[in-house]
Formats: structure tokens, C-alpha cells, sequence
């Protein structure tokens, strides 16, 4: 019997993701955690009884990069879906080629600032409301702190995400005394430090990123803020970013994740011993660098490819939209319906001695995105 060549043919599945430049000890972890998902879904008969063939892009810490990358895999290995992007700024140079331009299902697998609402976008990773939201006030309460200045990278994600702790802070009685913000590229950060020890400030909330984190943290450190009783809060930092600083300078950070290697439920544990099997070395399956956040928006797909029965566009998206997975790291996770974020168990971890140690099980947090309308998810699918 012949079975027909379009019966039998892989899906595609593309990855855009750091591999070189700036974030590549994310990137890499990013991609070791696709082909250990793929491999895995592959040994176990593939997805409607296809193999899954992994297309995998370099976006070298650069937007241009990413979004070349976005159309080699639309036009070119016409994927049937789209992974990956770790800035902001990054998920919308793919979002264009990808999502606008070649109607392509993407899913977007980092912590970010939310308020994403495109029909054919799905977000993987924490928002606001599962970051901010929890982590503010419960530092308020148990520090006693009430004053905040937040150095921050100058895009979309820092300035969101400012905003939202503006407003958390101040409804808790607590206050704004700084907010800058700075070219990615910046490294001297010697004027911020000298205005935030004059300040007083009780917090540092950084969303300074690589390259200039590890000089900001440096120059914080040699200041004294922490020896002087400050402290240090940044959501996305994560094991991996652990491993690029000395760990005294930022001994008692905090921050807040879906997942830590501190977090040890069985599944949990097994996912992270198979991975540091695979991929032993510095690129870490970590929460902040998107691992976490890769791993569901893979599992979560496959759950809804298998649900729809096929691969139309329409039926997966129908079926993404509620998806859900038992296990995960950190735990399992759902798709909130109408509202293409995760419903997930998130955590408060501070780092003490090169280690995160989760301080609050938060459990399970509502991502409380806006909803995207049927009437333009229909538009956007049959566009």
C-alpha cells in the first residue's frame, strides 16, 4: 500500500532563538530545550502519526537577524509554526514576516510585559499580573520597604513593566523616587548608582539587560547598596543569570518565576536531570531565559495538534486556546480561553550564595490579559 507523501511528511516546526551575541547563554538553553522536546515527541511516534522536523534559526541577539530569520522560515520551509524571541522588541521583528505578513500560528515563549493580543499569537511565559502583581506588595510586607528606583533598558519591556510597579507601589503606599532609562549598549552606570545611593532608596527593581547588567550590578555592589540594607529585585533573573555575575553582587536578590531549579516536584526534577543530561554545561534550563516557558508552548501545542486531528490552522488554534498540560516544570499549566496566556504556578526566589531559593510558593496566578475577539481571530486566520 502507498501511503501519500503529504500523509507522511514531517511537521515543521521553527525555533528563532539567541544562539550568538549577547543572549546567548539564554539562546542556547532556549534551542538545547526545543531539540529535547521534539526528540522526545519523535520517540514516541511524533504527532498525528508524523514526525516533527525541527527548523532551527540563530537570531544573534539582533532584531534584524530575527526577523530574516522569521521569513526564511515562512517563505522558505514553510513551517507550520513558529517558536521563540526573548526581547520584546525581538518577538515583534518576528512578528512581522511571521504573524502579519505569512499568517503563521507563533508562540512566544518569555516572561514579558504582556498586553500581546494578536489572534495567532500565543504567550507562554509570566506577564504582570503573575510577576509584579504578587511579588510587590508581599516585599512590602516583609521588608518594610516603601521607596523604589528603577533603572531600566530603554524598549517596550522595562517601560510597561514600570509602569506597572508604579502603580502597585504607590497603591501600597510606597513611592517612586528614580526612573531612567538607557540605551541596550550602555555600561557606565557610575551617575545612576551615585543618584540611587543619594536617593536612599529602600529597592533597586533593574531591567537593565545584557550587555549592560553585568557592569550595572558591579558598580551597584561597589557602592554598597546592599551592605547598606537595600534591595535587590529583578523578575527575570534566573540560574543562568546567576552564572554570569560574582555572587556577592547580588547576594539577596529577589525575583519571581514560574519555575527555579528549587522547585521539587518529581516532574520538575525529572525534566531538569534529563536536560542537564543532554546539555550538560553553563546554558541552564532556567525560567527566565524562557526554558520553562519553551517546554510548555511546545507540550501545549502538541496537546492541541493532537486535539484538532490535524494540522488546519483554525482547529489548532481552536484547540490551543483552552490547552492544558498535567505536568510541567514548575507545574502544569492551561491556557486561559479568549486570552492566549498561561494560567501557572509561580514562585518568589532569592539568590543566596550563587543559589535562588524559593522564599513563596505563590501557586497558581491568573496571567489577566485582554481578551482577543472571535470576529479578529477569524479575520487574522482567514486573512
Amino acid at each position: 500500500m502507498v501511503v501519500a507523501a503529504t500523509t507522511a511528511s514531517p511537521i515543521k516546526v521553527g525555533v528563532i532563538t539567541d544562539q550568538t551575541g549577547p543572549l546567548s547563554f539564554m539562546g542556547i538553553a532556549n534551542a538545547n530545550v526545543a531539540r529535547m522536546v521534539v526528540d522526545e515527541i519523535n520517540a514516541r511516534g511524533g504527532v498525528l502519526g508524523r514526525q516533527v522536523e525541527l527548523y532551527l534559526e540563530d537570531s544573534a541577539t539582533t532584531d534584524s537577524a530575527a526577523q530574516a530569520a522569521a521569513t526564511k522560515l515562512v517563505r522558505h520551509d514553510h513551517v507550520d509554526v513558529i517558536f521563540g524571541g526573548i526581547y520584546s522588541s525581538t518577538r515583534q521583528a518576528i512578528k512581522g514576516p511571521a504573524v502579519v505578513d505569512g499568517k503563521t500560528l507563533y508562540i512566544y515563549p518569555e516572561q514579558y510585559e504582556g498586553q500581546e493580543c494578536d489572534p495567532l499569537i500565543f504567550c507562554t511565559g509570566p506577564v504582570p499580573a503573575q510577576q509584579i502583581e504578587p511579588l510587590f506588595p508581599w516585599l512590602m510586607q516583609q521588608t518594610g520597604a516603601r521607596t523604589f528606583y528603577l533603572p531600566s533598558a530603554d524598549y517596550i519591556w522595562p517601560q510597561v513593566l514600570n509602569a506597572k510597579v508604579r502603580e502597585v507601589v504607590t497603591a501600597n503606599g510606597g513611592a517612586i523616587v528614580g526612573e531612567e532609562y538607557f540605551p541596550l549598549d550602555h555600561t557606565d552606570y557610575r551617575e545612576t548608582v551615585e543618584r540611587i545611593m543619594s536617593s536612599g532608596a529602600d529597592v533597586v527593581f533593574n531591567t537593565i539587560v545584557p550587555p549592560g547588567l553585568t557592569p550595572f550590578l558591579e558598580q551597584l555592589h561597589d557602592a554598597g547598596f546592599s551592605s547598606r540594607g537595600g534591595h535587590l529585585v529583578c523578575t527575570y533573573f534566573d540560574e543562568n543569570f546567576l552564572n554570569l555575575v560574582p555572587a556577592e553582587h547580588v547576594e539577596g536578590l529577589y525575583s519571581c518565576l514560574d519555575y527555579y531549579e528549587d522547585v521539587s516536584d518529581p516532574f520538575s526534577n525529572a525534566v531538569l536531570a534529563r536536560y542537564d543530561e543532554l546539555f550538560p554545561g553553563s546554558a541552564k534550563f532556567t525560567a527566565g531565559s524562557a526554558c520553562s516557558g519553551m517546554y510548555r508552548g511546545l507540550r501545549l501545542w502538541e496537546a492541541a495538534v493532537t486535539e484538532a486531528g490535524s494540522l488546519d490552522q483554525e482547529a489548532v488554534i481552536d484547540a490551543l486556546d483552552h490547552a492544558k498540560i498535567p505536568r510541567g516544570p514548575g507545574g502544569p499549566a492551561e491556557m486561559v480561553p479568549g486570552q492566549h496566556h498561561v494560567r501557572m504556578n509561580m514562585y518568589i526566589a532569592q539568590a543566596n550564595n550563587g543559589v535562588f531559593k524559593v522564599v513563596e510558593d505563590l501557586g497558581v496566578i491568573d496571567p489577566k490579559e485582554s481578551a482577543v475577539g472571535r470576529e479578529q481571530e477569524a479575520r487574522a486566520i482567514s486573512a
